[in-house]
C-alpha cells in the first residue's frame, strides 16, 4: 500500500515538474505565433494583391522598437459607412516588425499604433474602433481600457479569458495546478506565466461599447470563454452586444458568417455612431478600425 501511494505521489510530482519545464521553455511559442507553420515571415498577401488602396506605415513604440502597419480605406464607394483600417503588425518578430514577443512589449506596440491614428489629420479621430481577434482581443481590451478618450468602441472575436485559463486547455494535465480566478485547483504554477493576459479582469473595466463575436466551432479557444467575457462586461456595461456564428472556427468566423457577419458589425458601428451624434453636434458614417490579430 505504501509503495502504491509513493508511486502515485512520484507520478504527480513528475507531472508537476514536467509541466513547470514546459511552461518555462515553451510558453512564448504557445502564446505568440508570429509565423504560421509552412509560411515565411514575409506576407504572402498584401493589400495591393487584393486591389486595395493602402499606405505603408512605419511606427516606433515607446521602447524604441520599429513597427509596421497598413493604412487601408475600405468600402470607398459606400455612402452608408466608410471604414479606414490600420492593420497593425505587432513588433516582437511579427511580420516586418522588429523585436521579441512579450505582453509588456505588445501592449506598448498597440499603444503606438493608437497614438499614430489619434494624431492623423485625414480621419475623424473621434471614431476610432479597436478590433481584436484571438490574442488581439486581449491586446485590444487593454488598449481600450487605457484610452477612454481615444477609443470609441471595442470589437473582440474568439478571444480567451486569460492565458492562465488557456494553459489548462493547451496542457490539460496542468489544469489543477494553473488557472484564472475561476479555477478550483491550487494554482501553484501561476507564478511561472510571464504573459497572463487576463482579459476577464480587464473587460469589466471598459466603459465604451463592446461587440463580442463568437465562432461556436472554435477549435482553439473554448467558446464558453467568450460567453464568460460577455457576462463579465455586461454586468458593468450596458453597451455590450454578443453574436454567435454556429459554424465559425477560430480564424474563419468572418468567412463562415458570410454577409451576416459584416452586417452585424455594420449595425454595431451604426449604433455607436448614433450614440455619438446624440452626444455631440457632429455627424458622420466614417470609422477607423485599429485591427489587432
Amino acid at each position: 500500500m505504501v509503495s502504491y501511494v509513493s508511486a502515485v505521489l512520484y507520478g504527480v510530482g513528475g507531472l508537476v515538474v514536467a509541466g513547470m519545464a514546459l511552461l518555462v521553455a515553451l510558453q512564448e511559442r504557445l502564446v505568440y505565433v508570429p509565423v504560421l507553420p509552412g509560411l515565411t515571415k514575409s506576407y504572402p498577401i498584401t493589400p495591393a494583391r487584393l486591389r486595395l488602396a493602402y499606405e505603408d506605415v512605419w511606427l516606433r513604440s515607446s521602447d524604441g522598437v520599429r513597427l509596421h502597419a497598413w493604412f487601408i480605406k475600405l468600402f470607398p464607394d459606400c455612402r452608408e459607412l466608410q471604414v479606414y483600417l490600420l492593420s497593425f503588425v505587432y513588433a516582437n518578430s511579427y511580420g516586418a516588425s522588429d523585436g521579441y514577443p512579450s505582453q509588456h512589449g505588445i501592449t506598448k506596440d498597440a499603444q503606438a499604433a493608437l497614438d499614430h491614428l489619434s494624431q492623423r489629420t485625414d480621419i475623424d479621430t473621434s471614431r476610432i474602433v479597436v478590433f481584436g481577434r484571438s490574442l488581439g482581443g486581449a491586446v485590444g481590451a487593454v488598449v481600450t481600457k487605457n484610452n477612454p478618450d481615444k477609443v470609441a468602441a471595442l470589437i473582440i472575436e474568439n478571444t480567451f479569458t486569460s492565458i492562465l485559463d488557456m494553459a489548462g486547455v493547451l496542457l490539460p494535465f496542468l489544469k489543477w495546478f494553473i488557472g484564472g480566478s475561476g479555477s478550483k485547483g491550487p494554482r501553484i504554477l501561476n507564478f511561472l506565466v510571464r504573459s497572463p493576459w487576463s482579459t476577464i479582469d480587464v473587460i469589466g473595466e471598459i466603459k465604451q461599447p463592446i461587440f463580442f463575436i463568437s465562432g461556436l466551432q472554435d477549435e482553439m479557444i473554448p467558446p464558453i470563454q467568450m460567453q464568460m467575457l460577455y457576462a463579465k462586461a455586461a454586468a458593468h456595461n450596458r453597451q455590450c452586444e454578443f453574436v454567435e456564428f454556429p459554424t465559425g472556427m477560430h480564424m474563419d468566423t468572418w468567412l463562415a458568417g458570410g454577409d451576416d457577419y459584416w452586417r452585424t458589425i455594420q449595425r454595431f458601428l451604426q449604433h455607436v455612431s448614433e450614440k455619438k451624434e446624440d452626444e455631440s453636434s457632429k455627424s458622420g458614417t466614417e470609422y477607423l478600425a485599429l485591427f489587432l490579430d
